[in-house]
């Protein structure tokens, strides 16, 4: 008889307080102390005659920009990725501001996952900061591999992280939340109604801030709440799929594999707005936050060393509804300005009289142009615009 399979084991590490931390190893006079992390190099410290540094303060920002991340000290004021920075001024002034340096990020991500490759090769890269981990086939108790990734990122990058791991992705991702920063939480099965149920239903991934207002209004603010309504009650209010999602998600139940597949089939960026924005109203920060959505996905191509031959946008308006456009180009790229040019033309091409609470930049179609170069007659290289 074969042997059965070993239960699922599925980690989430998620990098504590990421682009923040980053920084405070380079200024490591700063630890314990309220920074923000947001724009580009306008704000770099200056070094002083007397060896120490000048760091520009939240209380000096002019502009309509918006907060990168905060570490953990900043949080503590009120400040939050995706925050207008004037805002965050307005609560924290005295919070040192930092410009964003993408190229550290991406290389401390590298490092920290090739580390945890050499302990569990099967790994699903969710983004710059976070991974998960399939760790059934490990011989290894779920709290020594823990404690045992965590010392392997440290020991790679000089940062913490706070892993999660339970019977799949979805209570993986919710738990790995539950003692940050540094933290290890372990989850089985038969724990979701003493430790899941009680949480307040906006702790599930996939459930918003509008979403959760809408059950709330409907009388569910907890996932126990949730997890008691009927099915099709739920698809009644919400539709079928997210409908069935929800009774899904707040059961615990979550099929969907660790994906270790190297190539992706697109590469989006997308940012839920703390308040919902006009594209008058609010042209200049939706057009910052819109190049900036284009320069991550940008760089995630190069990261994956890809380029992209279509361009889309996603929408999703203030009362739920979403739109998406899409525009192939002559050429694949992995340019920022280029896709920004393109999405640029998406955007011309939806209503925009309501307001905004979701954008959303998307490259699908996508090719190695090394393969692509190996495979045509030739050996002629694909135009990299």
């Amino acid at each position: 008889m074969p042997a059965a399979n070993p239960p699922r084991r599925i980690a989430h590490l998620d990098m504590d307080a990421y682009f923040a931390s980053v920084e405070l190893l380079r200024y490591p006079q700063l630890r314990g102390q309220p920074v923000a992390v947001g724009g580009r190099g306008e704000h770099d410290p200056q070094p002083l005659a007397d060896g120490r540094w000048q760091y520009a303060r939240l209380r000096d920002y002019v502009g309509r920009g918006v907060l990168t991340t905060a570490s953990y000290e900043a949080r503590a004021l009120g400040l939050r990725s995706g925050m207008g920075t004037m805002k965050a001024a307005r609560l924290a002034p005295e919070a040192i501001l930092l410009p964003a340096d993408f190229a550290a990020y991406k290389h401390y991500s590298r490092l920290f996952k090739a580390a945890v490759r050499e302990l569990a090769p099967q790994v699903e890269d969710r983004g710059i900061d976070e991974i998960y981990i399939d760790l059934s086939a490990l011989p290894e108790d779920s709290l020594t591999l823990a404690r045992r990734l965590k010392q392997a990122v440290l020991k790679a990058t000089g940062l913490s992280c706070s892993v999660g791991i339970a019977p799949n992705k979805l209570l993986a991702k919710l738990c790995s939340e539950f003692d940050k920063p540094d933290g290890i939480t372990l989850l089985q099965a038969d724990e979701i109604p003493s430790r899941v149920w009680p949480l307040p239903v906006v702790k599930l991934n996939g459930i918003g801030p509008k979403a959760a207002k809408k059950l709330q209004a409907l009388g569910i603010t907890t996932i126990a709440q949730l997890a008691a309504a009927a099915p099709p009650w739920l698809i009644e209010n919400f539709g079928r799929s997210y409908g069935t999602w929800l009774h899904e998600s707040a059961h615990g139940r979550d099929q969907r594999p660790v994906v270790t597949a190297s190539q992706p089939k697109s590469l989006s960026r997308e940012t839920t707005f703390e308040r919902d924005l006009h594209a008058r109203a609010d042209k200049v920060l939706l057009g910052e936050i819109f190049t900036e959505l284009c320069q991550r996905v940008a760089a995630d191509l190069a990261r994956h060393q890809l380029l992209g031959r279509t361009v889309g946008i996603k929408l999703r308006y203030a009362d739920f509804r979403t739109v998406t456009r899409d525009l192939s180009l002559p050429q694949a790229t992995r340019d920022a300005a280029t896709i920004r040019l393109a999405a640029g033309q998406c955007l011309k091409r939806v209503p925009l009289e309501q307001k905004l609470r979701l954008l959303g930049v998307r490259v699908s179609n996508l090719v190695d142009p090394q393969q692509r170069a190996e495979d045509e007659t030739g050996q002629q290289e694909l135009p990299l615009i």
